[in-house]
């Protein structure tokens, strides 16, 4: 099979995404901390949670820390504590293992971690129970600190940001499954709103930190939003960062070859809203893009051997399969019930062995018309390659400006394909 392996020729793609540039971070923290300072009446000595999730979000530790110093100087007693669900094998210590990895430690940030996965029931609202992280509950006051983007598994005028963070990050283990397993049989959408504006009304919440990224993964805006403030901020910036979601440039696609997966990626590894597929029971019908095949190379270190997201794939390699902990992709897939993303694909020895099979299996085609796209991630969509095939269907959303040299998908002795991703992009300056 390997000696018969015929591709097409292949051009470098870079996106020219049209966004705002990154922001002055201190001073846009300076801004935003002098409007809602006054708005904090909880008397000096209060111990304030600040919740921080697993996601690799730019400049999360400085941010952090910012807080940490303002919360101090008003003479109040932060500390840090994981908002991540179950992810961290839902154990504490794996939490916080997880926000070291992000930067977040006492000696970086000037505040203590501390973490449990206990949680206090919190009552009900319309049918749905509600948990809180005990550490949590004890505070005086809280903060959550997130990113705000759209979800890959539902849509809505809230989705991945502050208020999600509230239901299912800070429910620990034990709301992130119960959520899920909701979201079988109720809207998920309807769900974790329903509970994180619930449980932000019953808790002592002071602010969230609603942070936006650009295309290329800069800090491109930030706000502090006060309790009363976080739906109607949030929904706001959601418009924003749905705008500037990095898209792939095609509607339809023969062939995705994606380098790497992981959880720092993507919630789900690969993440939906980019790939057109969600294998979860509950995830949201996307009708674009429709890609016939994807074959994933590898798993990120940032996954921490969580391989969550790996059912969305046809192919992969038995590399990826290896740096899987199968203990911590099981948590993920049971506390987010979904097993369907933890499903093996066909796996490969070698990345030529895996594209040879793939191929097999698409529509009829000939090397000037079929359609294969290679990319990083899906998080990592400005530079990419494309078949000669795809050059009469790009999209010109992102006004794409294609190389004038024909380029081919190259293996090494290993029969492993030499990724010109990376060093496209440090070539670039980008």
């Amino acid at each position: 099979m390997e000696a018969e392996l015929k591709l097409p020729a292949m051009r470098m793609i870079r996106q020219r995404f049209d966004s705002a540039p990154a922001v002055d971070l201190l001073a846009d923290i300076d801004r935003e901390w002098a409007r809602i300072e006054e708005n904090l009446e909880l008397p000096r000595g209060s111990t304030v949670v600040i919740g921080v999730g697993s996601r690799g979000i730019a400049n999360l530790g400085l941010v952090v820390r910012e807080i940490v110093a303002r919360l101090k100087n008003r003479g109040y007693n932060p500390f840090v504590t994981p908002a991540m669900g179950s992810h961290g094998g839902a154990t504490a210590n794996g939490q916080i293992d997880v926000l070291r990895l992000r930067g977040i430690t006492e000696e970086n940030v000037g505040a203590p971690v501390r973490a449990t996965m206990d949680v206090v029931p919190m009552g009900d609202v319309n049918g749905i129970p509600l948990f809180l992280d005990r550490l949590t509950y004890e505070a005086d006051g809280i903060v959550l600190v997130n990113r705000v983007k759209p979800h890959t598994n539902f849509i809505g005028p809230t989705e991945s940001g502050i208020i999600k963070m509230m239901a299912i990050g800070l429910g620990n283990q034990i709301g992130a499954e119960h959520y899920h397993r909701l979201s079988v049989v109720r809207p998920q959408y309807e769900i974790i709103s329903t509970a994180g504006k619930a449980l932000i009304q019953k808790t002592p919440m002071l602010f969230g930190v609603c942070l936006l990224e650009n295309q290329t993964h800069e800090t491109a805006q930030i706000k502090i939003a006060l309790s009363h403030e976080i739906e109607s901020i949030e929904s706001q910036i959601l418009k924003t960062a749905r705008a500037w979601l990095p898209t792939l440039p095609l509607n339809e696609i023969d062939l995705l070859i994606i380098d790497e997966m992981g959880k720092d990626i993507s919630g789900e590894g690969i993440d939906p809203c980019v790939v057109g597929r969600d294998v979860c029971a509950y995830g949201a019908e996307r009708p674009w893009p429709k890609v016939t095949r994807i074959f994933v190379r590898d798993l990120t270190a940032g996954s921490e051997g969580s391989a969550l997201g790996i059912g969305q794939a046809d192919f992969t390699t038995q590399r990826l399969v290896d740096k899987m902990d199968f203990q911590v992709t099981l948590v993920n897939c049971l506390t987010a019930c979904c097993p369907e993303s933890g499903k093996i694909p066909l796996t490969f020895q070698t990345d030529r062995e895996a594209i040879a099979a793939a191929l097999c299996t698409l529509r009829p085609y000939d090397l000037e018309d079929i359609r294969i796209v290679h990319i990083k991630n899906t998080l990592e969509l400005t530079h990419l390659m494309v078949s000669r095939g795809c050059l009469d269907h790009l999209e010109t959303k992102n006004d794409p400006l294609v190389g004038e040299e024909d380029m081919a998908l190259e293996f090494d002795n290993a029969g492993d394909l030499i990724s010109l991703m990376d060093r496209f992009e440090r070539s670039s300056g980008t």
